[in-house]
């Protein structure tokens, strides 16, 4: 996945792959052993929506097709059936059609644009602003690259979308299945995992018991590798199928 932060009169592109290693406050001692990060869930410290937001989902409708539709629909419900374990406060509401990326107060567009490329294997891109300049989101938008069609894999893709929305950072060493937010292997490849895990709900829950307590400054810009994770990898499927 790429990221990229908008600050008045300046965008700011942010490939983004796990936690820094330096940043080792982003893991709280307090998970279970069963969710060990690095191995069964993600580190957390990313972009995230305020507690008790009531973010506004929009979807560019001509972007899917009618396949795709529902499956867009389900990632967010999968990710609203969750929250309210996490004591975030926070609620995805989907708002319908819009027609262009839109800069509104808690508002989410989800589009198609071209963002693949064969360097950086990138499928996906989120666009996130902060008013105050920290990791407190405004408004985002995330972009789909037309390579992804299958419309299972882009239910996955939102879903890993909207847990970096909620401060998790992606996690190339998790086993597989422990988290949506680690990798694809292949592009319009399902990862059968079915929507956010426990281990990430419990993350998502230590994201917003630290936002009580202190918010970050926005990300830099700069890529954050952790460790274990080559710099040439992402989140990103990185072979594509003949058809």
């Amino acid at each position: 996945m790429k990221i990229k932060q908008i600050l008045p009169a300046l965008l700011l592109s942010l490939l983004v792959n796990l936690g820094s290693p330096g940043d080792a406050n982003t893991q709280s001692a307090t998970v279970p052993a069963t969710c060990r990060v690095g191995q069964q869930a993600p580190a957390i410290g990313f972009w995230t929506w305020a507690a008790n937001s009531r973010v506004k989902v929009y979807i560019r409708s001509a972007d899917f097709t009618a396949a795709q539709f529902p499956h867009l629909l389900s990632a967010v419900q999968s990710w609203n059936s969750v929250l309210e374990q996490t004591g975030s406060g926070v609620k995805l509401e989907y708002q319908g059609n819009a027609a262009a990326e839109l800069s509104c107060d808690g508002c989410l567009t989800i589009i198609r644009g071209r963002v693949f490329d064969q360097t950086r294997r990138h499928v996906t891109e989120l666009k996130a602003y902060s008013a105050q300049r920290n990791q407190i989101i405004s408004y985002a938008i995330i972009i789909v690259d037309p390579v992804l069609t299958d419309p299972r894999a882009l239910e996955d893709a939102l879903t890993h979308e909207f847990g970096h929305n909620l401060g998790l950072l992606d996690c190339y060493t998790c086993k597989s299945k422990s988290t949506v937010m680690n990798q694809f292997k292949v592009i319009n490849k399902p990862k059968e995992i079915g929507g956010p895990t426990p281990c990430d709900i419990a993350q998502v829950k230590e994201a917003y018991k630290e936002l009580r307590v202190r918010v970050r400054p926005s990300p830099p810009n700069r890529n954050l590798i952790d460790e274990g994770e080559e710099p040439v990898d992402d989140d990103t499927p990185i072979i594509i199928p003949k058809p």
